[in-house]
């Protein structure tokens, strides 16, 4: 069975963080006016609805998102529900137990949807994330627009993912997925030194 955790991205309705690039389409060309395709122009944020950070995004020296290891984004993960707390951060007493795959999908609960956006979302404790990184976890991925609050101008967990390399995903629809072993596909657009990409992000059950 396969879970798309892809919110869907419709102009005019999905919403973005504040400040950043709604996305837009411009039609180019119609069949419907006598050309031969259809043809669109989208203008967006690269951190449009579910997407990957690259460590370029919080930090000066990290690298592009096209240099990220592909192999960070697919692979074994486990989903796990946490007690979010709107506006609070999770903690490391937060999770049911210890992870058990190099893959982490949290489920807080917290985030009502893009054509909402509510801004009270839950965040990550730094320790956290230090926790996670000594049992191995490589990737971490959130069903909230970030994994810091939104109003954490110092990006403390952003960080704390730069420091132990990391790969976040953030924006993931996890609403109709229980908790469980997955295989994870979240590949990014290899964009030449950009500081982030939207996924197509989907979990398949395993036997």
């Amino acid at each position: 069975m396969l879970y798309d955790l892809t919110p869907r991205i419709e102009p005019g309705t999905t919403k973005v963080w504040p400040g950043d690039t709604a996305p837009t389409r411009e039609m180019l060309l119609r069949i419907s006016e006598g050309a031969s395709v259809d043809l669109s122009t989208l203008r967006a944020s690269v951190h449009l609805g579910a997407h990957a950070d690259a460590p370029s995004h919080y930090g000066a020296d990290g690298r592009g998102i096209d240099e990220q290891p592909l192999e960070l984004y697919w692979g074994p993960c486990e989903v796990m529900q946490v007690e979010g707390r709107r506006a609070g951060r999770i903690s490391i007493e937060d999770l049911p137990r210890a992870p058990s795959e190099p893959r982490l999908l949290l489920a807080t609960g917290t985030f009502d949807g893009f054509d909402v956006f509510n801004e009270d979302f839950a965040g990550l404790e730094p320790a956290l994330v230090d926790h996670l990184h000594e049992r191995g976890v490589r990737l971490v991925g959130v069903d909230t627009p970030s994994v810091d609050l939104l109003d954490d101008a110092t990006i403390m967990a952003h960080h704390r993912f730069l420091a132990h390399d990391m790969a976040i995903v953030e924006g993931l629809d996890l609403t109709e997925v229980p908790e469980g072993r997955y295989e994870f596909v979240g590949l990014p657009l290899r964009l030449a030194g950009f500081d982030g990409s939207p996924v197509r992000a989907v979990l398949r059950s395993l036997p």
